[in-house]
């Protein structure tokens, strides 16, 4: 029998060209005031060496936090504290909309000087395919580095074209813009439909929900939940994480306060159980060589494989405890 260390890794075993697929950390919390970003940077060092991984991206906010006619100063700001974060940070940059004045000099600014440096760029208000590879066409002009790119869809007519975006090469995932998405109705969707609780019963709303969770999952990237205003409730604010991942299919959540990372966390961790029971599984099946086995009575095969290993992703980007043997396919030595 071969070794763990000489085994492939489930990963290109059981993915195949999935395996190019992001398993992105399941929180992405954003922050545009100077103070509040060197904060949230600061705590995401402080997690990665509680968790011993980065359980959450830093997005530094140009769009929200740069004052009007402050641009270029915000930018020159975001580019700074990118500089400094630490070697293991996963820091992204949200510009401002590509027909937003600002656009190309954020571009230019944070991609030429920084792009390295970044895990992504969030790129608000894409309406179009068009609109991605204007992105694109930025991006290559102020760097060579082909950084992915994550869109944020927040009209009715972006929602109806969430496969086509979703099927970019560029695109890494797609975040649902819920506050601007209601506005965009004009009234015809309640103030109700953007709450924690409204924004899972609304029909127009949970339809676009959906429709970007399965565009996303179409074309192997991935779908980021939006927003819980609601923020001091700590109650709703897991209780919408869990809909969010449990329901609509969401593998990832926007956090726009420190005190919503830990519960964004819980609730799209596997419980104890299902990790357990993963990593039998898994270990059994590398055993085998990947061929079909018989566990606890019932048979089980590169399907069903393929979903206890991403049990064992997720709960890997969680910082939930791994037995070793489970462990062991997340040394760097693996990688």
């Amino acid at each position: 029998m071969t070794s763990v260390g000489a085994r492939q890794h489930p990963r290109d075993v059981l993915l195949g060209a999935q395996a190019a697929a992001a398993f992105l950390p399941v929180c992405d919390h954003y922050s545009g005031v100077e103070a509040r970003m060197r904060k949230s940077l600061q705590l995401q060092a402080e997690m990665t060496e509680e968790f011993g991984t980065c359980v959450f991206d830093v997005t530094l906010d140009c769009e929200d936090g740069a004052p009007v006619g402050g641009e270029a100063d915000h930018a020159a700001l975001v580019c700074a504290l990118v500089a400094q974060a630490g070697d293991a940070a996963r820091v992204a940059v949200r510009v401002h909309a590509v027909d937003h004045p600002a656009f190309e000099a954020d571009i230019a600014t944070i991609a030429g000087q920084v792009g390295g440096r970044l895990c992504h760029l969030m790129v608000p208000k894409v309406e179009s395919v068009a609109d991605v590879e204007r992105v694109v066409a930025a991006l290559a002009a102020a760097s060579r580095l082909e950084l992915p790119v994550h869109v944020l869809l927040e009209s009715p007519a972006a929602v109806h074209r969430a496969f086509d975006i979703a099927a970019h090469p560029r695109v890494q995932s797609l975040s649902f813009g819920l506050m601007d998405f209601v506005s965009s109705h004009g009234g015809a969707i309640p103030a109700g439909g953007m709450s924690s609780q409204g924004q899972f019963t609304h029909p127009l709303v949970v339809r676009a929900k959906l429709e970007i969770a399965s565009a996303c999952h179409a074309y192997g990237k991935v779908p980021s939940h939006c927003v819980v205003t609601e923020f001091s409730d700590t109650a709703a604010m897991k209780a919408a994480a869990q809909k969010a991942a449990l329901e609509f299919g969401y593998t990832r959540m926007w956090s726009i306060h420190p005190g919503q990372i830990r519960p964004i966390l819980e609730a799209f961790a596997p419980s104890e159980g299902e990790i357990e029971n993963a990593t039998k599984i898994i270990a059994a099946a590398a055993r085998a060589d990947w061929a079909p086995i018989s566990f606890e009575g019932q048979l089980h095969d590169r399907a069903s494989y393929r979903y206890f290993w991403q049990v064992l992703e997720r709960a890997h980007q969680t910082g939930r405890v791994l037995a070793q043997e489970a462990q062991v396919y997340f040394s760097a030595a693996l990688h």
